[in-house]
């Protein structure tokens, strides 16, 4: 099978492009045919070697933790699926990823695919829809009539974080650049902020202060200390590249995201999804063979939105 892979960590140039084995399932395992793979930050992180105390990989490795795809075969013990089935994924980061015609995944992982949507673009919801369901959620509690400001909401995350907000019955307050505001308005964003003063004492924000501060940028100590100006006594600070000190004035709670992998929780969004009440938006699907060049533009900060590489379509 064509796979992305590389032997050794390093910058995009380790990334080959070339025929590997078709893994075979064991037990608990299912081999799906891969529609697509969407890329994230993490899978530059993990190539570049900054994780590998955190994700001990083996090499020849291939990225793309995103999944979704068509079930191939079963292994011994995998019971509910189907041959044939339509799913997507967050696949474990220490395992091989996605970005092969042919990828392997713990059964316990997959969740039905969406109907409403084309499987290749249901790539682009595991891992950033998890990320912000578990944020908002799991760590942060966010209920109706609560407020939330998201920082740095035009990404993939940010995106889902202002749909599952306001779905919620939270008010969103959300930071962006002016291209995005009309997206972000769509949705559902109550108020848009162009740009952030932190060298402000104190950081002034329209609707401060807020319940929770979604921080999906990263910023410097001096930089989330300003953000943690504006939450509210008691309130929340979670951030997906900060997280903020052990200790705060007001009773400020702070945590680091670090997403996992939930069956569950992705069944969940994909409901949302097919009710039309979750919106995927993929910015651009380029072949898997240029899946070297899209980790250069990432790495070049040239990538804006969802990029979903796509097996095949050379």
């Amino acid at each position: 099978m064509k796979a992305l892979y590389y032997r050794t960590y390093g910058s995009s140039d380790v990334l080959e492009y070339d025929e590997l084995l078709r893994p075979a399932p064991g037990p608990g395992q299912i081999l799906v045919k891969v529609a697509g793979t969407a890329f994230n930050p993490v899978d530059a992180g993990i190539r570049g070697g900054y994780l590998s105390e955190v994700y001990d990989i083996e090499f020849p490795h291939s990225p793309g933790i995103d999944l979704a795809g068509t079930i191939a075969e079963l292994g011994e013990d995998v019971e509910g699926w189907n041959v044939g089935d339509a799913v997507v994924a967050m696949l474990p980061l220490d395992a091989d990823g996605a970005a092969a015609e042919y990828v392997l995944a713990p059964a316990g992982v997959l969740a039905a695919a969406p109907n409403s949507v084309a499987l290749v673009d249901a790539a682009a919801l595991p891992v950033t829809g998890l990320t912000a369901w578990q944020s908002l959620f799991d760590i942060a509690g966010l209920t109706a009539g609560q407020t939330i400001l998201i920082n740095g909401a035009s990404g993939a995350v940010g995106g889902y974080a202002i749909q599952l907000a306001k779905e919620a019955g939270a008010v969103v307050t959300a930071t962006a650049k002016p291209r995005d505001a009309e997206r972000l308005r769509g949705y559902g964003a109550d108020r848009l902020v162009d740009y952030l003063d932190y060298t402000a004492s104190p950081l002034t924000v329209e609707g401060a202060p807020f319940d929770v501060v979604l921080n999906l940028v990263g910023t410097s100590p001096e930089q989330t200390a300003a953000l943690l100006g504006v939450v509210a006594d008691g309130g929340f600070h979670v951030g997906t590249m900060t997280a903020g000190p052990d200790r705060t004035e007001r009773e400020v709670r702070t945590q680091r995201v670090f997403v996992r992998p939930d069956a569950a929780q992705l069944a969940h969004l994909v409901d949302r999804v097919d009710a039309g009440r979750l919106r995927i938006d993929v910015a651009d699907r380029r072949p898997l063979a240029q899946g070297a060049a899209v980790h250069e533009d990432s790495d070049a900060g040239r990538l804006h939105g969802k990029t979903v590489l796509v097996p095949g379509s050379e």
